[in-house]
């Protein structure tokens, strides 16, 4: 092999070394079966959702997962592999890619890392049902809520019971 295919090689492998080291979250998939128009929907899904999904070579994710340090990642890496890397919600991949898989038999969730842990397809299933960052707030807040709206109910009644008396 030539030296700049070595090179140009090499620099592939430091770009998703560079990509492994910025995400949050990284599932692997077998994509395997996909027809073009649903993996043109899956993509589009993920870029909704902040995800970058990249097609790179086995040998190459092999190299850059030593490199970053997820090298229990390796067995993943055979047959057409597919990666989905998240930089900021960690369990957005998890989300689409589960809903997807779920509605699609061909893609095939095969495992990953969620916030530098290395997890399974058990795992990634369990991540996917827990409820969006926005929803957990939302129920937050109704929680904080639910005390005040009470006690303002509760004024009310006593108003209006008041008001009732004053009638009499």
């Amino acid at each position: 092999m030539s030296e700049q295919a070595i090179a140009i090689k090499a620099k592939k492998v430091d770009e998703v070394v560079e990509k492994f080291n910025n995400a949050t979250s990284a599932i692997v998939v077998d994509y395997r079966g996909l027809t073009v128009e649903e993996a043109t929907d899956l993509r589009k899904q993920l870029r909704d959702a902040g995800v970058q999904m990249n097609v790179i070579k086995n040998k190459i994710l092999v190299r850059a997962a030593e490199k970053a340090g997820y090298e229990d990642l390796n067995d993943l890496f055979a047959g057409p592999t597919a990666v989905a890397f998240s930089n900021d919600d960690a369990i957005a991949p998890a989300k689409v890619l589960k809903k997807f898989a779920d509605s699609v038999d061909d893609l095939e969730i095969k495992g990953g890392f969620i916030e530098d842990k290395i997890v399974s397809v058990d795992e990634i299933n369990t991540y996917a049902s827990l409820p969006s960052r926005e929803d957990l707030l939302s129920m937050l807040a109704n929680v904080l809520q639910a005390p005040v709206r009470n006690v303002a109910y509760a004024v009310k009644a006593i108003a209006e019971k008041g008001d009732e008396g004053d009638a009499a």
